[in-house]
């Protein structure tokens, strides 16, 4: 079969909104639908490989996809995506031939309230929780006094355990975070720290010598106008993921919370 974007959808559609797994024509590409499942998703969490099971894999690191196998999965790669695991590879079938497979499962994501006191909150401990990241840190050796030394000022604190944390990616597919800060509106007192795919900017009002009190403001594409948010960045994000009546909110188009992964750790 021709492997397009159109018959991914295809495929995804046959197996339903629930779990559901199959097994695909043996000259598949199985490599070409892992590309064409990552342009989508992302970077995959390998969790069988050559029949040797991940033992990190549990049910928060989609170990329902595996289920249908029993011991039979040879590879297995796997993406978090809202509230649904997707995965593709290759296992053995009944008659112990090796074929690739396309697999769905169910994601249970916690879902935290959506507003909370303000008082003594880890605001990335909650983002890790609002998203379910169960990952290691995938950038914890960034090299934060060159950076800084080269911007000329220090960060926030929580930004760069957001970075540290979540590496290079974006927040529900849509929040791209930036891994340094870009200096393209310093002369406006911005800083920028991530950006969405609709091209609005997220900044912070670089003012003062504590980068931790700094506000953040969201520049819209079209430049027309700044809104500004007495927020730290970690908290800023918590707030757009799942307070509804936050004005730059992404509550209201998913139920869920992911970071897409766009590379490996």
């Amino acid at each position: 079969m021709e492997l397009t974007q159109a018959a991914v959808d295809d495929l995804l559609t046959r197996l339903g909104p629930g779990d559901g797994h199959m097994y695909l024509p043996g000259d598949l590409d199985v490599h070409e639908l892992t590309e064409l499942l990552g342009g989508r998703y992302g970077v995959p969490r390998t969790l069988v490989l050559d029949g040797f099971t991940d033992p990190t894999v549990d049910e928060s690191r989609g170990a329902a996809l595996l289920v249908p196998f029993e011991d039979r999965a040879v590879t297995i790669r796997a993406w978090a995506y809202g509230d649904r695991w997707i995965a593709t590879g290759t296992a053995r079938d009944a008659e112990g031939a090796e074929r690739p497979v396309l697999t769905v499962a169910h994601r249970e994501v916690p879902q935290p309230l959506a507003v909370v006191p303000d008082e003594d909150v880890d605001w990335m401990e909650r983002l890790k929780e609002i998203t379910g990241w169960t990952r290691p840190a995938q950038r914890p050796d960034v090299d934060w006094a060159e950076m800084e030394s080269r911007l000329g000022t220090a960060l926030p604190g929580d930004y760069k355990r957001m970075v540290e944390t979540f590496g290079v990616g974006a927040f529900d597919a849509y929040l791209d975070l930036n891994q340094e800060p870009w200096a393209d509106l310093r002369e406006d007192g911005l800083l920028i720290w991530a950006g969405t795919e609709h091209e609005d900017l997220y900044c912070w009002r670089a003012d003062g010598d504590d980068p931790d009190r700094w506000p953040v403001v969201v520049r819209s594409f079209d430049n027309t106008k700044d809104h500004l948010f007495d927020s730290g960045t970690a908290r800023f994000v918590c707030r757009i993921l799942v307070d509804p009546h936050h004005p730059y909110t992404m509550a209201r188009y998913f139920d869920t919370h992911w970071f897409m992964s766009y590379r490996v750790s």
